[in-house]
């Protein structure tokens, strides 16, 4: 018999934590940390989080339907991919991972992880990778793998956006004053959308996009609109939507950065004792904090940041870039 899923489910909301800062002090505002990198199960970094609320559901259909083999898509460095081989290897799935672009002559920390958890890793073109939502190019994988219970890049579909909802519904038991204002990063848009659909219009919500581009409201609104969310979360309706996407601190995109971000991680691990990583909950502060210093939220407003995880990236970014964040 196969682990049971049942830890997944049952468990100790993550910890929220008031942040003292005098940054903070001096803006007269309160920022919350939930802390969600601090929800972890199974091997290493990986499966915390964001990744353990958007892969809860996603597990418990596969198990339900009779799944032995989890197939999912990344790039070389994906959160997902190590979260979805860690799943695997905590709760007896086989998993396959199609990683775009060619096999490394040396895999990097994450593919390492991953193989180690013993996920099957396929590399394709890049071309072919854009073929990951065409039914046919699915269908040769079947072909190929037998059957498997397919997961979406990065992990976002409607059982994880329900799935993060709860990160709300925790923090609506953890303190008796409801945030006004709830922040996190944004990869797919999948964690954020669950958030806002959760919060249903009672409080704002403002996304930090880690990518390049002006593409995440049309994405959020897709997801909402493909959900059970109700349409004026999307279409703005009676009101200006309760939610917005901040695309000045990217930095340039995954893996881009710049010194002054290092410093701020760093800085921030020494100060507070957390951890950041510099793909998403990095830029996710640091834009955070420049925000506050800026004033643009009001003083005596309660904001809650949401620290989704993706600390497994860090040994991949600093084998990269030359040993730049310390945050052991």
């Amino acid at each position: 018999m196969p682990p049971t899923l049942t830890p997944l489910f049952r468990h100790a909301p993550s910890p929220l934590m008031a942040l003292p800062s005098p940054t903070l002090a001096r803006a007269g505002v309160r920022l919350l940390i939930k802390r969600d990198e601090l929800l972890r199960i199974g091997p290493g970094l990986a499966l915390c989080g964001n990744k353990w609320r958007k892969l809860q559901y996603n597990l418990q259909a596969a198990r339900n339907a009779g799944h032995a083999t989890l197939l999912t898509f990344g790039g070389a460095y994906s959160n997902h991919i190590a979260a979805v081989a860690s799943a695997g290897a905590a709760f007896g799935f086989h998993t396959i991972g199609v990683i775009r672009g060619e096999r490394p002559e040396g895999l990097n920390p994450t593919l390492r992880f991953a193989e180690g958890c013993g996920m099957n890793l396929q590399f394709i073109s890049r071309p072919a990778f854009r073929e990951k939502h065409n039914p046919k190019f699915q269908e040769r994988l079947k072909e190929q793998f037998g059957s498997f219970y397919l997961l979406p890049e990065g992990g976002t579909n409607a059982l994880a956006i329900h799935g993060c909802r709860h990160i709300v519904e925790e923090v609506e038991l953890q303190t008796p004053v409801f945030p006004g204002y709830w922040c996190c990063s944004l990869g797919t848009g999948g964690t954020f959308a669950g958030i806002v659909a959760a919060l249903n219009g009672r409080a704002r919500a403002l996304g930090f996009s880690a990518l390049k581009g002006d593409f995440h409201n049309g994405e959020i609104k897709r997801i909402l609109a493909a959900s059970a969310a109700p349409s004026s979360l999307w279409k703005g309706e009676g009101g200006a939507q309760p939610w917005e996407v901040n695309t000045d601190f990217h930095f340039g995109g995954y893996a881009k950065y710049e010194p002054y971000l290092i410093d701020f991680i760093n800085g921030f691990y020494q100060q507070h004792g957390i951890a950041l990583d510099p793909v998403y909950t990095g830029k996710l502060f640091y834009g955070l904090f420049q925000l506050i210093e800026e004033g643009y939220f009001p003083k005596g407003s309660t904001i809650l940041a949401v620290h989704t995880g993706g600390l497994q990236g860090v040994a991949g970014f600093n084998e990269r870039f030359g040993e730049l964040i310390d945050v052991r």
